[in-house]
């Protein structure tokens, strides 16, 4: 018998890939695993051997190419068939021939599925849990039964329900996990009857919760203080329907609510990172507002929270984000004040003055712009340069000069579009003009400048419009309404927006695309009031007097 340990166990690659959307290949199932084994999760469950192709070839390939070195593999399946000995049945077979070290099995629970959905009798289906146990334990296997359906089916039928973890546990199962397969529970049913399977049966118990309720996750913390030793859960709660529980923030909850180090400290804190990497292998991300890793999880808006948080960040929120790998962020609004201001200015390296005149510059300077549409929240680049400028006092210092710009679009025939961009600039005294094709105008003129500047500001050349977003402000209706303008932009692996406002949407995208290049370029902020010159890769020729490298 295993040493009684929590077990944590992830059911991602099985349960959750079950998410609507979610197609994972055998190499996507693999660099999952790692990443979780990384986190220091105990048990990986990689799937269904001998019922889905892609899980015998991940289990088939698991053997040579996946070195774990905390997690250990489970391979997914069911109990024998009716009237068939599991030594005679493929898929048990099938789970022997994965060479997974455990073997997690589903059994019915409810007597309505035994009847109707096996389609055997209440013996039969007991007698298929003991003897595909007893078959696998002798084999030397670890054996987890996933008692399906069990917290409705302890509802039909008490007795039944009980009996069935009973003979799972005799059989030598390690543990039965008893199952919310349908999501309908809510915490205080879930603590009820875990009470009571641990009192009747004395077994192991675990928990598996769906979250159709919104509740898998305080079940699942439910169950665990009822006495379960075993939690299951997907990453991001992935799954079909509304998911299962979301094991990053369960894991979360035990480690730093409930003082349980199933994870050491110093692996909960890749916890944000390895959501980012299984989201970004997945291509289904994680809710912003996710607890503990969301993009927004230690996200501050309300100015009255600003000033708490410039006191004692402990005040506004309930756990450092730096022990899960996530950061506090400041957003700049026309809900904050000077608080807002002087905290987002500090979280971007600079060391301003409480109550500063500088500080209530920008504060009312961010008011006037949100006032006519522009949202700074989504755009740290544009607040950066706004600061900058109220902190200095002047004008931003500007590398180049802009002359003129203009767009073209020519529709040929009923399908060809053909949008080209030209822009006139000014660089140290000098013209420069040039053209650029798109396709669209955001498009175009993004190229236009590319052309023009590149070859003077080397830096830009990494600059990469990754995504474009416009909405359409209140007051006009129809076209005739103004437009803000949000581009997000990539500079050699980071990402940040620039906004745009402008009754026109081409003139409100070039003052963003304007905002992006100026970001890149400009450093001028005086020494000891912000980011380095390292920060940027390169300095604007207008602001230090060096020559541009402009032919």
């Amino acid at each position: 018998m295993a040493e009684r340990g929590f077990q944590l166990y992830d059911t991602t690659l099985r349960d959750g890939a079950q998410q609507e959307g979610m197609a994972l290949t055998v190499e996507d199932k693999l660099a999952v695993a790692r990443l979780l084994d990384g986190l220091g999760i105990g048990f990986i469950e990689g799937g269904w051997p001998g019922a889905v192709p892609r899980d015998t070839e991940f289990f088939r390939r698991a053997r040579t190419e996946l070195r774990l070195e905390h997690a250990e593999l489970a391979a997914f399946g069911a109990t024998r068939r009716p009237g068939v000995r599991a030594a005679d049945d493929p898929q048990v077979r099938a789970l022997l021939d994965s060479g997974a070290p455990v073997v997690t099995l589903v059994a019915k629970s409810h007597t309505g599925h035994v009847l109707h959905a096996l389609r055997t009798t209440l013996a039969e289906n007991l007698a298929m849990v003991d003897d595909t146990v007893r078959h696998l334990v002798r084999a030397g296997r670890r054996v987890f039964v996933d008692a399906e359906h069990y917290f409705d089916g302890h509802q039909l039928d008490r007795d039944y329900a009980l009996s069935v973890v009973r003979t799972a546990a005799e059989a030598g199962a390690e543990t039965v996990v008893l199952c919310d397969t349908n999501g309908g529970s809510l915490p205080d049913e879930v603590a009820a009857v875990v009470t009571d399977t641990l009192a009747a049966t004395g077994a192991r118990i675990g928990i598996h919760c769906h979250n159709d309720t919104g509740c898998a996750v305080a079940n699942t913390m439910a169950a665990v203080d009822a006495g379960a030793d075993h939690a299951q859960g997907t990453a991001h709660g992935y799954g079909e329907r509304c998911g299962n529980a979301d094991l990053f923030t369960v894991v979360a909850n035990l480690v730093l609510k409930r003082g349980r180090e199933i994870v050491p400290l110093e692996r909960l804190a890749a916890l944000a990172e390895t959501g980012r990497a299984v989201a970004e292998l997945t291509q289904l991300p994680g809710a912003v507002a996710a607890p503990y890793i969301g993009a927004s999880a230690f996200t501050h808006k309300a100015g009255l929270h600003a000033s708490a948080l410039r006191v004692d960040p402990d005040l506004y929120q309930h756990t450092r984000p730096a022990l899960v790998g996530n950061a506090m962020r400041t957003l700049v609004s026309d809900m904050g004040g000077r608080s807002s201001i002087e905290l987002k200015a500090r979280e971007l390296g600079y060391d301003v003055t409480a109550g500063s005149q500088e500080v209530a510059r920008a504060a009312r300077r961010v008011k006037e712009l949100e006032n006519v549409g522009y949202s700074f929240e989504s755009a740290d680049a544009s607040f950066e340069l706004l600061l900058r400028e109220e902190l200095s006092g002047a004008p931003r210092p500007r590398p180049f000069e802009v002359e003129s710009w203009s767009v073209g679009v020519l529709g040929v025939g009923d399908d060809e579009v053909r949008t080209e961009a030209s822009v006139s600039l000014t660089v140290d005294g000098r013209p420069v003009t040039a053209t650029g094709r798109g396709n669209g105008p955001v498009n175009a003129l993004d190229t236009a400048l590319h052309a023009a500047l590149d070859h003077c500001f080397p830096a830009l050349a990494r600059l990469r419009l990754v995504d474009y977003r416009v909405r359409v402000l209140g007051g006009e209706k129809g076209s005739g309404a103004a437009a803000r303008v949000l581009i997000s932009y990539e500079d050699g692996g980071r990402r940040w927006n620039t906004v745009g406002v402008d009754a026109n949407t081409t003139a409100a995208s070039w003052h963003a695309l304007l905002d992006a290049v100026h970001y890149v370029l400009l450093d001028t902020a005086p020494a000891g009031t912000g980011p380095t010159a390292g920060r940027r890769a390169a300095v604007a020729a207008a602001a230090d007097g060096a020559e541009p490298l402009c032919p």
